[in-house]
């Protein structure tokens, strides 16, 4: 049995406050001394990274889609161990999940999974004495999903405030918080969300204070903490990542970091840890070598088209990661990896392995997908089946090689990305604690 004092914290919708009142919390909390374990329901990428700013320990996502119910709880004990508490963002609207697939990956499902209380917090611009009906309805949609109470957001003045106030009574949910309106948090976005931290490190920790600021100021921390210390021990074992010892020295695996790419799961570097590897970050903006003795690359999600310029004039750079693609080594490409591989970006010379050309596009490609593998690859045996997700504004034509990558059998069936020699490259982000071989079995063929 394990417990850790946990909160989710929700929303009717989007836009109404989550990711500031989650991360003013983890900051909050952690300005007292307590170690705070951060989480995102999703498989967003880009708030951990402000969870992680606020927290000192790595934002980690829970996403029941990808990895599926039974592994929400272990992989949130795995990375809640140890720590005073545990603040789980969510994502969307309380009961907003996969498309088509009821509660599935929604808020309320991982909530649920987790045996956890939700704060719900509320827009109230536009409300006074609706705002009983709206959470009303919310609690009472699901008995198995535990309201525990409502920050209010964007509360105009003292009399907007005890008019809400008022009508909550009614409810008999307490308020545990009032946030007035206020100029916005200096959390600047783009083309898919919030810049990352990577790209504005004062900035952010300068918008990560004032969140917590905010929270501190509004929120009754104490009735809060004595809320996430009501949730009961969970009995799921923790996951862990396998080790698979072997004699001898551990290949060394590059690992694509720094500003242009910023979408990683923590897992994937553990699970690669754990399959023997010795992981090595470095940062194709920046660095003209790969790291030493380099014997597989991977090269994740992030913003390419933002930094083409730069990526495209470190030339050695891309000499060298073309030369080892050539080689045959393991090459593990997703999304920006798969566009700095090709041809080129916008019209700049980019790693000219695959024979493709990438730009960017007016059309969001996002959702989440059931693949099957096409082909052997270094990442997985034909046959195999993954959930992923894709997430981008750029379009690569052709959009699949002579052997793809994947045969997407939803929302639409097509093929898409390229298994090339020892490369694996394609749009679909996946989550390896669903499948920990996938881990393995490039660690190995690292091995040669």
């Amino acid at each position: 049995m394990v417990s850790v004092p946990r909160l989710v914290i929700a929303a009717p919708a989007s836009g109404s406050g989550k990711t500031t009142v989650a991360t003013g919390l983890m900051a909050a909390f952690a300005g007292r001394g307590l170690a705070v374990s951060p989480h995102k329901v999703g498989p967003d990428y880009i708030d951990p990274g402000y969870h992680a700013l606020a927290t000192g320990r790595p934002g980690r996502n829970l996403d029941a889609y990808m990895c599926g119910p039974d592994l929400i709880a272990p992989l949130f004990t795995h990375g809640a161990g140890g720590c005073d508490l545990a603040v789980v963002e969510g994502v969307m609207g309380l009961y907003d999940g996969a498309s088509g697939q009821g509660e599935l990956a929604s808020t309320a499902q991982v909530s649920k999974l987790l045996r956890a209380p939700v704060v719900l917090v509320v827009d109230a611009s536009s409300q006074s004495r609706s705002v009983a009906a709206l959470v009303h309805g919310f609690a009472s949609w699901d008995p198995e999903v535990r309201i525990g109470g409502v920050i209010l957001n964007k509360v105009a003045s003292d009399r907007h405030e005890a008019l809400l106030r008022e009508a909550l009574d009614e409810s008999g949910l307490p308020v545990l918080g009032v946030l007035r309106r206020a100029p916005q948090v200096a959390t600047p976005s783009r083309h898919l969300g919030l810049v990352p931290v990577a790209e504005r490190q004062a900035d952010a920790l300068d918008a990560v204070r004032a969140m917590g600021e905010r929270v501190r100021e509004g929120c009754d921390l104490d009735a809060l903490l004595a809320l996430a210390r009501s949730a009961p021990a969970l009995s799921d074992e923790a996951w862990e990542p396998q080790a698979y010892p072997r004699e001898g020295s551990r290949p060394v695996v590059a690992v694509a970091g720094g500003a242009a790419f910023t979408f990683a799961y923590a897992e994937h570097a553990e699970l690669l840890t754990a399959a023997g590897a010795e992981v090595a970050v470095f940062d194709p903006l920046h660095d003209e070598k790969l790291p030493s003795g380099t014997a597989g690359l991977v090269i994740g999600g992030g913003f390419p088209e933002v930094y083409g310029p730069e990526l495209s004039a470190n030339e050695p750079l891309r000499r060298a990661v073309t030369e080892l693609a050539l080689s045959g080594a393991p090459v593990a490409a997703e999304c920006a990896g798969l566009l700095y591989l090709a041809r080129e970006l916008d019209e700049r010379p980019m790693c000219g392995v695959l024979d493709a050309s990438a730009r960017m596009s007016e059309r969001l490609t996002l959702g989440y997908r059931q693949a099957v593998a096409v082909a052997d690859s270094v990442l997985a045996a034909a046959g195999t089946r993954l959930r992923g997700h894709e997430f981008h504004r750029t379009v690569l034509e052709p959009g699949a090689g002579t052997t793809p990558a994947w045969g997407l059998l939803q929302p639409e069936r097509r093929v898409e990305g390229f298994v090339q020699g020892g490369v694996h490259a394609s749009y679909l982000h996946t989550h390896w604690a669903a499948e920990p071989g996938v881990a393995r079995r490039f660690v190995e063929r690292c091995r040669g």
